[in-house]
């Protein structure tokens, strides 16, 4: 008796995490299901999800765990880990976080758990954030305008690559590719242009450009051998072909080397790893691309400008959204839809933090050290490949190469690996003398007489740079510790993340990201490992990636996974890239017609486009299901060139559709494969697997359904999950055996945010996880309820039920109000939230998803203020609101327009602040009123303003 008292006690305490994961207890779900007219939790179940896709078998994940256990079979895997010091380089370097940034970015929920800045007016300290970042990285590279990040290096290379495509007056389709570049770059190149029809020839390109006709030029700079090269003359040679040029320059050496926009470039482009953001085992790291003005709308990702607001003071806001992929679909030029927010910011933190001053002579540091160490070396009678350097060192090693790794593992130390005869050595900011000695022994095997005070720079001085860089005061004032804290704390305090309220946005998925799954992502054992380190040194990482694979393919029943893309938009292209190949296998590379039904998100089309494919649209019925009949006409007609087809499921429009097997059935008479985009996993997990109802590849958001956090937004994790048939088709890496395929720099992607997953999948188990979907699906339904009779839903399934989220119909209130999806969304701000999903998929609506996470009483809060705001729209359609002087016009309400001396509405400030009572124990202020789209695209600036215009604050 006792020995089952106490299994049932180790059960129940097992489960607790899963009672703090998901908000409503018991007792709340059954007051909402009393209000959706349901007796229990299975029942509701059973009327949202087909009974023909159900699963009939409990997840192959096991039980629950505490938070306590969790961690502890986590650190033992990370334990298996060797954390050596890193002199491998490779594009990849050690660094010091700033304590200061680790601790109130890094670890701050204010800042991971934001989403992106679509709503500026409550988004204003991450948008300067990301402003300072994109001035950083202007300032260094020399160009004209930045954007605000990319994926890694290698992604916005091959981005850059196909901007100069499209943008230069060249003919050809041939790239030429520096063979200094980092491999992993020369890797992602490779597989960008193979699906575009694009000719890559990799050379010299000091000799061996002039014979080729080229559309553009890739350069590393300095080079992966660390050679500072003087490249004029083969940008004027580039630009006498009519062609464009990208330079690949590492952030830091820019500081002492003249910038690509002073040597005559069109596009820079890196990776800021190096300013405070740790190594993660490969990611997350915030990469850049700059370019020059003339070519701003052909820059891909997000930009960050300044516009003004309702009355006339400076405001940031994302600009040229007309570029975002939802908008262009097919036509986009890219599919990125993310950033590397949250790594972003923590560089530009770095920046701000370290000034210019600062940051030149960290720089200075690491070229004195180099320079001491190529001294040494070829004192004791080494050779070196290069003739100049920044940080960075080839040795010729010949037959020692293998016992002088040997004797550097010996010592903790990693060297880069380059072949038999040679041996590649980077410096950082955590180099010291100490370790220039211990490398002399390495390489010399004794200590040369070498003055250790020598200053002497190795680099050309037709290549010192001379132009100023981070003069903005933002740059030359948050020094001090004291500083620096009020800084972050000043622009936190401007934002809502999920630390302050919910956020409803549908498809998004919101939920609770826990402080025991962020835990990790700061241990050694997993944020210190070079992506690059030996095998042996990594068996914790292997380990914990082949558990969290393994997870993944029990949760979507598919039989392999990749983990290698760091987006959702990689792990499309990763899957279409998987099924291209599995046709060309077969002798079937003429199938490139990719169906993809109307309502579908904008990356999908952009990413067929990306692979070769052609688009074809697929119409959806009055009830947002994709047509049959419209879908059996479409492939019988292109039945011989029928590549696959993308779908959403749960679909877009937030309904499961009753005829998800049947279009299976259709692809797959007609040969073409079934990509089933897994944005809407959350309504799946533990219920139904879309492999196994007739998917053969899925991608994955771990940033949504797993957990991951938004951080403003990015990072995410895109897995791509396939059928067995599939495989052998998933991404490689030079790093790996399979070298076909590489989507990102890293093999393992952004690496080092995996843990959350992988905690959060040990800590619910198969139970947990099933009840996560569950009552995110009976929350959405709740919600849907409670507002239904004010704003109708727009689409329900066979049972008037949504899933995991409900799109409301706001078209009837403009026609009868002139009140907008804007005003709404804008009014929301004044009650404390950030809006819904706007006008996706269906302009004039809003898509809600409360996720499994929020608390009954926090739904209910919502609920009120969209009643509410229902009741203000109410007082306008009768005309007690003027059309022009109303709250929802004049929405978000800032304290100084409601404490001006002046107030000339038709309605009490009380209600502009203050319209539901809890707003006066808690109220947050938007920073600025509503801003002026229009002015901001009609008047570009992507750089800090002027002090002056932050005089107010």
């Amino acid at each position: 008796m006792l020995d089952k008292t106490l299994t049932q006690t180790e059960l129940q305490n097992n489960a607790e995490f899963i009672a703090r994961h998901i908000g409503p207890d018991a007792a709340d779900q059954q007051h909402m299901l009393k209000a959706l007219g349901s007796d229990s939790l299975n029942a509701f179940i059973d009327s949202v999800v087909p009974d023909s896709i159900r699963m009939q078998s409990a997840l192959e994940l096991g039980q629950s765990m505490t938070e306590t256990q969790a961690l502890e079979e986590l650190r033992q895997l990370a334990n298996k880990n060797q954390v050596l010091k890193s002199f491998i380089g490779q594009g990849y370097y050690n660094t010091k976080t700033p304590f200061v940034i680790q601790r109130n970015i890094l670890e701050n929920p204010a800042w991971y758990t934001a989403y992106t800045p679509y709503q500026p007016e409550i988004s204003q300290g991450r948008l300067e954030a990301l402003l300072n970042f994109q001035t950083m990285v202007s300032d260094l590279t020399g160009m004209d305008i930045a954007n605000a990040s990319m994926l890694d290096e290698g992604t916005a290379a091959a981005e850059a690559m196909t901007l100069c495509q499209r943008m230069s007056k060249s003919k050809s389709m041939t790239f030429f590719v520096d063979q200094d570049c980092l491999p992993q770059t020369i890797d992602i190149i490779q597989t960008r242009a193979e699906p575009l029809d694009i000719d890559v020839v990799i050379g010299n390109p000091q000799t061996d450009l002039a014979e080729q006709d080229v559309f553009g030029v890739l350069l590393q700079y300095p080079g992966a051998s660390g050679e500072v090269r003087d490249f004029r003359e083969v940008i004027d040679t580039a630009h006498n072909k009519k062609a464009l040029v990208i330079m690949a320059a590492d952030i830091l050496s820019l500081m002492l080397l003249k910038s690509p926009g002073d040597l005559g470039a069109d596009v820079a482009i890196g990776n800021t790893q190096r300013f405070g953001v740790p190594f993660g085992f490969g990611g997350p790291h915030a990469a850049y691309m700059a370019t020059s003005e003339k070519y701003k709308r052909s820059l891909p990702g997000r930009l960050v400008g300044s516009s003004i607001d309702a009355q006339g003071k400076a405001a940031l806001r994302l600009a040229l959204q007309t570029r975002e992929q939802h908008i262009r679909r097919e036509k986009a030029t890219s599919n990125i839809c993310t950033a590397q927010v949250l790594l972003a910011v923590i560089a530009s933190m770095y920046a701000v933090y370290h000034g210019p001053d600062g940051l030149r002579r960290i720089a200075e540091r690491a070229h004195r050290l180099t320079t001491l160490l190529a001294t040494g070396l070829q004192e004791g009678g080494a050779e070196l490949v290069n003739s100049s350097w920044f940080d960075t060192l080839t040795v010729k090693t010949g037959d020692k190469t293998s016992a002088i790794h040997s004797a550097a593992q010996a010592a903790g130390i990693n060297l880069r690996v380059i072949d038999d005869a040679h041996v590649g050595v980077s410096l950082d900011e955590t180099t010291s003398v100490e370790d220039i000695k211990l490398l002399w022994v390495i390489f010399l095997g004794t200590t040369p007489e070498t003055d250790t005070e020598l200053a002497i720079s190795a680099i050309p001085s037709a290549l010192i740079r001379e132009s100023e860089a981070l003069t903005h005061p933002v740059f030359n004032r948050y020094h001090s510790e004291t500083d620096m804290l009020r800084y972050i704390r000043k622009l936190s305090d401007k934002d809502i993340a999920l630390d302050r309220s919910m956020i409803p946005l549908g498809s998004c998925t919101m939920k609770l990201n826990a402080t025991a799954e962020m835990l990790p992502v700061t241990w050694p054992e997993f944020n210190s490992i070079h992506p690059f380190a030996p095998q042996e040194q990594t068996r914790g990482y292997r380990e914990m990636i082949e558990q969290l694979e393994s997870m993944l393919c029990a949760v979507t029943g598919y039989d392999a996974v990749s983990l290698q893309p760091n987006a959702g938009s990689q792990g499309e292209y990763a899957g279409l890239l998987a099924i291209r190949a599995y046709h060309k296998s077969r002798g079937e590379e003429h199938r490139n017609i990719c169906l993809i039904p109307s309502s579908a998100h904008g990356t999908n089309p952009a990413s067929a486009q990306m692979c070769g494919m052609k688009v074809v649209v697929v119409g959806c019925d009055e009830n947002g299901n994709v047509d049959l009949n419209d879908l059996r006409e479409k492939a019988e007609l292109h039945s011989d060139n029928l590549s696959a087809i993308m779908v959403t499921y749960p679909s877009t429009h937030g309904v499961f559709e009753e005829g998800i097997g049947e279009l299976a059935e259709i692809i797959h008479g007609h040969g073409g494969q079934v990509y089933v985009d897994g944005a809407n996993l959350n309504a799946m997990v533990g219920l139904c697997q879309p492999g196994k109802f007739g998917g053969d590849v899925s991608h994955l958001n771990l940033h949504k359904t797993f957990c991951i956090p938004h951080g403003g937004g990015g990072p995410g994790v895109g897995p791509t999950a396939v059928g067995e048939h599939l495989a052998p088709f998933l991404p490689g890496h030079g790093e790996l055996e399979n070298k076909t395929s590489v989507v990102s720099a890293a093999p393992w992607g952004s690496a080092s945010i995996l843990p959350i997953t992988w905690m959060y999948i040990r800590m619910m188990g198969a139970e947990g996880l099933r009840n996560a979907t569950e009552v995110a699906m009976l929350n959405a339904n709740y919600i849907a309820k409670r507002l239904g009779d004010a704003y109708p839903v727009l689409y329900t399934g066979a049972n008037g039920r949504v899933a995991h989220e409900c799109i409301l119909d706001l078209r009837p209130i403009k026609e009868s109000s002139g009140v907008t999806v804007d005003d709404v969304a804008k009014r929301l701000i004044d009650y404390g939230f950030h809006a819904p999903t706007m006008s996706f998929p269906v302009a004039g609506t809003l898509m809600v998803e409360p996720t499994e996470s929020e608390p009954l009483v926090e739904m209910d809060r919502f609920c009120d203020a969209m009643l509410a705001i229902r009741e203000e729209i109410r007082q306008v359609e009768a005309g007690e609101f003027p059309a022009d002087s109303n709250p929802l016009v004049n929405a978000p309400h800032t304290a100084e327009v409601v404490t001006a001396d002046e107030w000339t509405q038709s309605y009490p400030r009380s209600l502009a602040a203050y319209p539901l009572a809890y707003l006066r124990d808690a109220k947050y202020w938007s920073p600025v009123g509503r801003l002026d789209n229009v002015y901001g695209d009609k008047n570009l600036m992507c750089s800090c303003l002027p002090l002056s215009e932050y005089a107010e604050d």
